[in-house]
């Protein structure tokens, strides 16, 4: 078990998944902290009864707001890492106990999880023309040549995630964060992982009109 990682997934509406997400993180990890972004289907109580520590938003503040209380509590509990996780299953514990592991190893400030090293995930041609346009937008305007630039999936060291002040509630704060990782001057790598689009996980917001918001509002911002 990895007991100085702290695992922080925030947590909108999703009573019908949330419980077996925290049951197979905790499997690996001792500490989970769930965001709850003012669900209002019973998210909360899932969360706890699967074993999480819940930390609730009184009202919706957007996936960046929850991002940004999950870290800060975190890091007040004392983790070394931090790892950012979906709440829609979508993710696989595997990918985020590799992803530890080589953070250790290296002594990196950052693990990127990235959807194009390998060909496990299956987007689908057009998401993946929309999310490889990000890539290279990303690219731009941050200086790190990543491959995936809006996964979910990371793994952020103490020092590096004490640096990171999200301002981006809703979901250009993936770019923010890959921006103020850039300029603490961490050191960072990414990692193949595997995403599992399903028939769930799309309809909480995996579609490709989506990916294109996404895209739209990163560049607005």
């Amino acid at each position: 078990m990895q007991n100085d990682v702290w695992v922080v997934v925030p947590l909108y509406n999703e009573a019908e998944v949330i419980g077996d997400v925290v049951s197979g993180l905790k499997g690996e990890f001792t500490h989970i902290v769930c965001v709850d972004d003012g669900s209002t289907d019973g998210s909360a109580e899932r969360a706890r009864q699967a074993g999480a520590v819940v930390v609730q938003h009184a009202v919706n503040l957007g996936q960046g707001a929850a991002l940004q209380t999950g870290l800060e509590y975190g890091i007040r509990q004392g983790a070394a890492y931090l790892v950012t996780f979906d709440a829609d299953g979508q993710h696989q514990v595997a990918d985020a106990v590799g992803m530890v592991t080589l953070a250790r190893e290296q002594n990196l400030g950052a693990v990127f999880g990235s959807r194009f090293l390998d060909k496990r995930t299956h987007t689908g041609l057009l998401k993946s023309v929309v999310l490889r346009t990000a890539v290279w937008f990303t690219r731009k305007s941050t200086g790190l040549k990543l491959t995936d630039a809006h996964n979910g999936l990371r793994v952020i060291r103490r020092d590096a995630a004490a640096k990171i002040n999200l301002r981006q509630d809703r979901m250009a704060h993936a770019t923010e964060i890959v921006l103020q990782i850039s300029r603490s001057g961490a050191k960072w790598a990414e990692f193949p992982v595997h995403v599992l689009y399903t028939d769930y996980s799309k309809g909480k917001g995996q579609s490709l009109w989506n990916s294109i918001n996404i895209l739209i509002e990163l560049m607005v911002n």
